[in-house]
């Protein structure tokens, strides 16, 4: 304990980063006891208290992060930077951080996608903060430059190379990769030299005529990202928990717009599946016009006035009719071959036109 403490003093207290020290601590404290009260509520215990619903208008966390937020940067510029007062409002600040980015999916969705598979992305941004402070507090500063320096071409040497490499990872889909790399040089580096994400950007410009690298990127995200993926979701529903099926406060039109991808999907053609179905209405109406009739001749033999039921196949009428549903519901009338015409139709007379020779 004494040599935690000797540490602390040492490494914090000496180095001038208690309050970013506090604003760690703060950070991941509203983080976890926010997650805790969340996954209480959904588990619907009874002893917890449930949401801040005055009204009837439920108040999100964020709300009060904000609140947290405010106080601790106007608190800052309000006294100064003094000595006590910096390491009170730097533990505040990082309280309503942490309520912050625990609904930066809300934020970014403008829904209310918290269990849904898009509130994945809070929990990515809550990680990447509490990494980038725990780097700034071991000592890591921004695109690797210390302050100190004098070399003004150096330090927008680094600069610069550093920002287009960070740049470059990000478009080959290393989210992870390329942000950190804004901390730790070395790390976008590597993500900017190896083969890019095939849903990434860059794989869509770069390897669209490049089917080989394509290939050898696709059995990599098989082979790497994949197994990454599934250790990242055990990760994630441990921390946050698993999301809902389909989220409780899914609007109605994304349901809808569900439906219609499904049945989009189902028929890729839509001039294809009506094509279809009348062909398969004169396949059935040829079938029907060749069954016999209880008297021995067939639908088609059968005079129109003989007065013989139609007990064997059904009415003309209904054979005709076709419903196809590709998109929206449509009737066509189609005529069976190799029955008679209708004897109450004609054929639209055509006038005579008589030719004169010159």
């Amino acid at each position: 304990m004494t040599t935690l403490l000797d540490g602390y003093r040492e490494h914090i207290v000496a180095a001038h980063k208690q309050p970013l020290f506090l604003l760690l601590v703060g950070f991941i404290t509203s983080f976890v006891m926010i997650r805790f009260s969340v996954r209480m509520i959904r588990a619907k215990v009874r002893w917890w208290p449930g949401n801040v619903t005055p009204g009837g208008l439920h108040i999100h966390h964020m709300v009060f992060g904000l609140g947290f937020l405010l106080t601790g940067g106007i608190g800052v510029f309000a006294t100064y930077g003094g000595h006590p007062w910096i390491d009170v409002f730097g533990l505040i600040f990082g309280i309503g951080c942490g309520l912050v980015l625990d609904e930066f999916a809300l934020i970014l969705h403008l829904d209310d996608v918290y269990w849904g598979e898009q509130g994945r992305k809070s929990v990515d941004a809550v990680i990447f903060g509490i990494l980038c402070t725990s780097l700034l507090l071991v000592g890591y500063v921004p695109l690797g430059v210390v302050p100190s320096q004098e070399t003004r071409w150096g330090l927008v040497t680094v600069i610069s190379v550093n920002a287009l490499v960070s740049f470059v990872t990000l478009l080959k889909g290393k989210v992870w990769t390329g942000l950190l790399g804004i901390m730790v040089p070395g790390l976008s580096w590597i993500g900017a030299i190896r083969l890019a994400r095939p849903s990434s950007p860059w794989a869509r410009w770069r390897y669209a005529t490049r089917p080989r690298r394509r290939a050898r990127a696709l059995r990599r995200e098989r082979r790497l990202h994949r197994r990454a993926d599934v250790a990242r979701t055990w990760l994630f529903d441990l921390i946050a928990g698993a999301p809902d099926k389909v989220p409780a406060g899914h609007p109605a039109a994304h349901r809808v717009a569900e439906r219609m991808a499904a049945r989009a999907s189902a028929h890729l053609d839509a001039h294809a599946a009506r094509a279809l179905a009348r062909r398969s209405a004169r396949l059935a109406d040829r079938r029907s016009a060749a069954v016999p009739a209880p008297g021995g001749t067939s639908a088609a033999g059968r005079a129109p006035g003989s007065g013989a039921p139609e007990s064997g196949p059904r009415p003309r009428a209904q054979q005709r009719r076709r419903t196809v549903r590709a998109g929206r519901s449509r009737t066509y009338a189609v005529r069976p071959t190799g029955l008679e015409p209708r004897p109450d139709r004609h054929p639209r007379p055509r006038p005579h036109t008589r030719r004169i020779h010159r």
